[in-house]
């Protein structure tokens, strides 16, 4: 499957299409959301899930990439699909294969994924596109409800230069009379997907104005919805800026709740401090101090700055840091590094990585004590074994970057803290 790396990224549904149809359409046999946008995007998926499971739902969720296993992609009632269910499906998508052109990697996937949703008969899917949504193989979907969580550059030379060209990218998992959900703010990117509602006859609801939600004390918040109000909500996950993540998903659970009648306010309370979402400001361990944050592209990276001075202003951080080639590295680097008492520049094993001596020439004149470990688990292992007392030790800059830490740690039997 690795190897289907090497056909790159080719958008459009003509080949998921028919690759689908040699499996007898399973994406027609359940219902699901479908989540797109720049950041968010998993979050707002695994809420949903975590929700969906406490109110009695069996759920399957997609989402990507993965950070240690391939498994991760595809869950079925909060648990990874095993190997054996990999080579299962695998060989029954292959079988199905059409002729034309050979499918991408995220194409197989997403059949694989669709396929065992249908066989294992989930009342319900929550799907997450891979990137933008009009072209997207997951595009094949016609949900009941689809969420569009904030819109930033990324991804130009596929989406397009623009925040318009990129909503209008995001908009195209918009279906006829299907309502809609966005968390975006910026007027030219509202625009596209208000315009594109408004073509599809599907009813639109904006966080600030269709619902909000307002932040109490102790990272708790307040939900005013379309037609609930839920108070002192908290989410386990970390960051500000997950109250406006599960303002999304409680919008959302409002419009399912007439087909899934099972969610309660007292699954939606339990669905949000239940769910897990691994590498995305996470904290691993206590002792020495560590923290996994993909932050891999602006706007994360933005959010993490943001976090970091709100929780970590007084701390010593060590930066474990590397990022991929088509990112804008210097812009990120402003954000990050005023906060890094040190900096250790690493390279994870794809070929999208940017090189080490680059981040560490961008460097210079942010920190002044700077290291390059080109291996992952090296650079981690470095960090924790020279932190010092107190410090915080952060592995930020790429999903890539996390995952390969987050395997070491459990290569290495070290258990979070």
């Amino acid at each position: 499957m690795f190897a289907l790396r090497r056909f790159g990224i080719k958008l459009g549904l003509s080949t998921i299409r028919r690759m689908l149809a040699g499996l007898g359409n399973p994406h027609r046999r359940f219902p699901c959301i479908h989540v797109a946008g720049t950041n968010g995007k998993g979050s707002v998926a695994s809420n949903l899930a975590s929700i969906l499971m406490k109110s009695g739902y069996r759920v399957g969720l997609y989402t990507s990439p993965h950070l240690v296993r391939f498994n991760e992609r595809i869950t079925i009632d909060g648990r990874e699909i095993s190997n054996a269910d990999i080579v299962r499906l695998y060989r029954s998508v292959h079988k199905a294969l059409p002729g034309g052109r050979e499918p991408t990697f995220f194409e197989f996937t997403t059949a694989m994924a669709l396929d065992a949703f249908g066989r294992r008969n989930v009342d319900w899917a929550v799907i997450e596109t891979g990137m933008g949504g009009r072209l997207d193989a997951t595009n094949v979907l016609t949900p009941d409800v689809a969420i569009i969580t904030n819109i930033s550059l990324e991804h130009r030379e596929y989406l397009g230069t623009t925040l318009s060209q990129i909503a209008f990218e995001k908009a195209g998992i918009i279906k006829r009379r299907r309502p809609v959900i966005t968390g975006v703010k910026q007027a030219s990117a509202l625009a596209v997907i208000s315009r594109k509602a408004q073509e599809q006859s599907a009813p639109l609801f904006r966080l600030g104005s269709g619902f909000r939600v307002r932040r109490t004390r102790g990272g708790r918040f307040t939900y005013y919805g379309i037609n609930h109000v839920w108070p002192d909500l908290a989410t386990s996950l970390q960051g500000g800026f997950q109250a406006e993540n599960a303002a999304l998903t409680l919008a959302a659970c409002e419009l399912l709740m007439k087909k899934a009648p099972r969610i309660t306010p007292m699954s939606i309370r339990e669905g949000l401090l239940a769910n897990r979402w691994p590498g995305r400001l996470e904290l691993v361990r206590e002792k020495p101090l560590v923290i996994f944050d993909g932050a891999h592209n602006l706007a994360a990276a933005r959010q993490l700055a943001r976090h970091l001075d709100a929780h970590f202003k007084h701390r010593k951080i060590n930066m474990v840091i590397g990022i991929l080639d088509d990112k804008p590295y210097r812009a990120m680097l402003r954000l990050l590094l005023p906060k890094a008492a040190r900096l250790i520049v690493t390279r994870p094993k794809t070929s999208r990585a940017l090189a080490p001596e680059k981040i560490a020439a961008a460097a210079k004149g942010w920190v002044e004590d700077i290291r390059i470990v080109p291996d992952v688990a090296d650079a981690l292992r470095h960090a924790m074994q020279t932190a010092r007392s107190g410090s915080l030790t952060l592995v930020a800059g790429s999903l890539y970057v996390v995952g390969e830490a987050k395997a070491y740690l459990e290569d290495a039997a070290v258990q979070p803290g």
